[in-house]
């Protein structure tokens, strides 16, 4: 068999992939002594890449006694850049380098720069860059594109644009190489302007060029300009391939317009699971978990299979609508169906299970999975914060230096609002030197918690110091420090202070008058308090809500003036039936001995909340404070019959750096019977002093 046939033959196997056939052929050459023959071993090599057998191609290529066409070289580089072989590309190269008589051309150094790219080789892009000028090649516009494409794929876009400014001639590859380079590196309106500049220009687009510019518009939340593209391809009649589809799709999702993106998602001849995940995303972002659970099961019965991306959208929209039940059947389809859950997945089932109460739940999951990343523990701790679990908060925050973990930002930002629930003021300090040491003290997030912390453990002074060494004052520090001033008595500190505010660039909000208006509260300065919320509502048009309400009820209680706090609950009818504020003046009524006004509210509350014990125990202690005994009885024996018990009250002291909680007849504690006695010698010696004295 000559050559001519056995190459007609190679061709028939290439074309149908026929391995044994191939493999028979290989043979036959080997036999007939035309392992030398250039053509057949192009073909041969042609055959074992397609049939993924990288070795077998290798060792053609390493059989070929003096390999001096250069057109080999180039095929096999190609073909290894192609099965993303990037070293073997680059290997390989290295010896076309050091070849005596071959030397790298014009289709050489494509390749051997994709693998570059691929493998993150800026350093040894350079160097090829070098060779290219010196060989001349650089005014080859493939090559030049390919370069400008492996400077964007390593993060070198300051040389990226260099080049491409430099070039001459650019065609399509390069531009989209350059558009591209700007969307990874988050300049989406630059990305956008070279895309019309190369529009303008009259180059022809192709998919790669419109999938990019319809991603940056989707990730400036720019529906117009997406539209607009989107229209302009309808007109010249641009046929949407998969990935211009899936684009769309994911760009009308994330603009909040889902019924483009169901529109566009509907006509998609072949759904990719790219297409399925943006439309599925489109939901979960508005928190539709009933259209995000039927999509899921469309897809299953197509036969798609969700990925870890699929499924941390769909955890997504559980959590946004605390939908637990789907959210636990997720999970459950996870672990049955083999679906490796990477860090997102996990991430996404830990906050869900937070979000819906089901705390063991997301300490289970934290359990078994890997815990070197910052991002799990953060999500811990703000798990339990959000759930008001401060002292786990703490204790895993503990575990998590423990483990090596270095906190960030976020992690003391978080933890320190743990501190503040708690007014655990010594971890606090602690927190604070371990940011010194982290050199976080000149990041304002940080430093405002810090001062938050200060300002609810009544370090006034320690607040004062923080906020003066802000470099930049935002409307929440300036907030703090009020609040921190009117807290603890200093109220003409707090209005000075809010003055100065006022004269800086920071507008007050809701809440900083809401802290300004307590701060009289607590002083009694009841008429300023009452200019301050004229203030608010007329010349910053704040619209008051309940707390506003709340606090305005507040200041008028505690100076006694009940009736008049009373009528502007009667007045307004969206607050008349609130029971916060009805509450607030209930309390007011008990302190300041008003009974006949206390009974009405009273009624009030029992009728909008008849299984509330704290409406019953503080109209209980209202008569008892007057001496009408009777009345007070009968209170605490309905709430006997009604079964309503008072939640058990809890109090903490902070010790050696520990925060140990109490709660009314608990002896869980260690140490409870030693507590006990010591409480019993107290009152022993309590109960001497009186004698002694009387």
């Amino acid at each position: 068999m000559d050559y001519t046939k056995l190459l007609a033959l190679l061709r028939v196997s290439n074309n149908s992939r026929s391995l044994k056939q191939g493999k028979l052929i290989h043979q036959k050459v080997i036999t007939s002594g035309l392992q030398n023959n250039i053509a057949l071993c192009k073909d041969l090599i042609k055959l074992y890449f397609s049939c993924q057998l990288f070795e077998s191609a290798k060792l053609v290529f390493q059989s070929i006694q003096n390999p001096l066409d250069i057109s080999l070289w180039n095929g096999l580089m190609a073909a290894y850049t192609k099965n993303f072989l990037f070293t073997e590309a680059i290997e390989l190269f290295e010896k076309l380098f050091h070849h005596p008589y071959l030397h790298p051309d014009s289709y050489t150094y494509p390749s051997v720069l994709k693998a570059c790219g691929g493998l993150g080789r800026g350093d040894y892009g350079q160097m090829a860059h070098t060779h290219v000028i010196k060989s001349g090649n650089l005014v080859d516009v493939v090559v030049g594109s390919s370069i400008v494409g492996m400077y964007a794929k390593c993060d070198m876009f300051g040389s990226a644009m260099q080049l491409f400014d430099e070039m001459p001639e650019r065609d399509v590859a390069c531009w989209n190489s350059v558009i591209s380079c700007h969307y990874h590196s988050g300049q989406c309106e630059k990305a956008l302007e070279l895309f019309e500049e190369m529009k303008g220009l009259g180059f022809e687009l192709d998919s790669v060029t419109v999938t990019t510019a319809i991603a940056s518009c989707a990730r400036l939340l720019d529906l117009e300009r997406g539209k607009q593209i989107h229209n302009e391809l309808s007109k010249r009649g641009f046929v949407l391939d998969g990935f211009i589809s899936a684009a769309l799709v994911d760009m009308y999702g994330k603009c909040g317009c889902l019924e483009m993106a169901v529109e566009v998602f509907g006509i998609m001849p072949t759904k990719s699971l790219v297409a399925w995940n943006s439309i599925i995303t489109g939901y979960s972002l508005v928190g539709d978990s009933n259209s995000c659970i039927e999509l899921f099961l469309r897809m299953i019965e197509e036969g798609v299979k969700p990925t870890s991306t699929t499924l941390s959208s769909l955890l997504m929209a559980c959590s946004r609508s605390a939908n637990l039940q789907f959210g636990k059947f997720l999970h459950g389809y996870t672990i049955r169906n083999s679906v490796e859950a990477d860090i997102y997945v996990s991430n996404s089932l830990i906050e869900l299970y937070f979000k819906c109460g089901s705390v063991a739940s997301a300490e289970n999951v934290f359990k078994k999975m890997p815990r070197s990343n910052v991002v799990v523990w953060n999500l811990m701790i703000a798990g339990y914060v959000s759930s008001g679990s401060y002292f786990e908060a703490l204790s895993i925050f503990n575990d998590m230096e423990e483990a090596g973990i270095k906190p960030d930002a976020f992690t003391y930002t978080t933890i320190l609002t743990a501190c503040s629930r708690l007014a655990a003021l010594e971890q606090g300090k602690e927190i604070h030197k371990c940011i010194v040491e982290s050199k976080l003290e000149f990041n304002e997030t940080v430093m405002g918690a810090l001062l938050d912390m200060y300002a609810k453990c009544g370090e006034v002074h320690e607040a004062l110091h923080v906020f003066k060494e802000l470099p930049n004052k935002d409307h929440v520090s300036w907030t703090s420090m009020i609040t921190a001033y009117g807290t603890h008595g200093q109220a003409v500190d707090a209005l000075n202070l809010f003055k100065e505010m006022q004269q800086s660039n920071s507008k007050p909000d809701r809440v900083t008058f809401l802290a300004v208006m307590s701060a009289c509260s607590h002083a009694g300065l009841v008429d300023e308090g009452l200019n301050y919320f004229d203030l608010m509502v007329k010349d910053y048009d704040i619209k008051p809500t309940f707390e506003d309400y709340s606090c305005l009820i507040d200041l008028l209680g505690r100076a006694g003036r009940l009736h008049e706090a009373y009528g502007i609950v009667q007045r307004i009818p969206r607050i008349r039936d609130d029971v916060g504020l009805l509450s607030t003046l209930f309390s007011a009524c008990r302190l300041h001995g008003k009974t006949e006004l206390g009974e009405e509210i009273a009624r009030l509350l029992i009728e909008k909340d008849p299984d509330d014990p704290s409406t019953y125990i503080v109209l209980a202690n209202m008569y008892a404070s007057v001496k009408r005994w009777d009345e007070a009885r009968k209170v605490r024996l309905k709430m006997k019959e009604l079964g309503l018990k008072k939640n058990p009250g809890c109090s903490w002291i902070e010790v050696g750096k520990r925060i140990q909680p109490f709660f009314v007849e608990d002896n869980s504690h260690p140490e409870a019977e030693l507590v006990d006695d010591c409480l019993v010698s107290l009152s022993v010696h309590m109960a001497k002093d009186e004698l002694d004295a009387d």
